[in-house]
């Protein structure tokens, strides 16, 4: 069974370098999260998870104790917009995302869904960047 290549990104899609950029990244995720716990600072990125397979590219955000009510998603130009607000009691957090989108995508049909604190959205390529089976012939 072929599954689809997943990797955590912090950034922007498209720009995935090497095999190790996925792992370069998840180090610098913990790193910074850290340093900012220590200084105090707020953290209003979230990480996200990119995949993609023959037909769609998703993106795929964890938004845990968030409502549906209070998430965004938008789309501006080459670009995916998220942005979320998480209530507590008195305080109110918000935390935002936006990724460059490749040019493979077909903008006006891209949706997303929100299940048990788990944000997908789904970009579907265009027919012109899907694979193709090429047949070679017999001369």
């Amino acid at each position: 069974m072929n599954y689809p290549l997943i990797t955590r990104n912090l950034a922007p899609l498209g720009f995935l370098r090497s095999p190790w950029t996925g792992l370069e990244n998840e180090i610098d995720r913990l790193f910074e999260s850290t340093l900012s716990s220590f200084a105090g600072a707020p953290r209003n990125q979230f990480p996200v998870d990119v995949y993609e397979d023959r037909d769609n590219t998703y993106v795929r955000a964890e938004l845990p104790g968030v409502s549906r009510d209070d998430i965004n998603v938008e789309m501006v130009e080459d670009a995916l917009s998220i942005t979320a607000q998480h209530k507590e009691d008195e305080e109110s957090f918000s935390f935002s995302r936006t990724l460059a989108l490749p040019a493979h995508v077909h903008a006006d049909k891209v949706s997303a869904n929100y299940e048990n604190g788990l944000l997908t959205v789904i970009l579907p390529k265009r027919e012109e960047a899907k694979p193709r089976k090429i047949s070679v012939a017999i001369k």
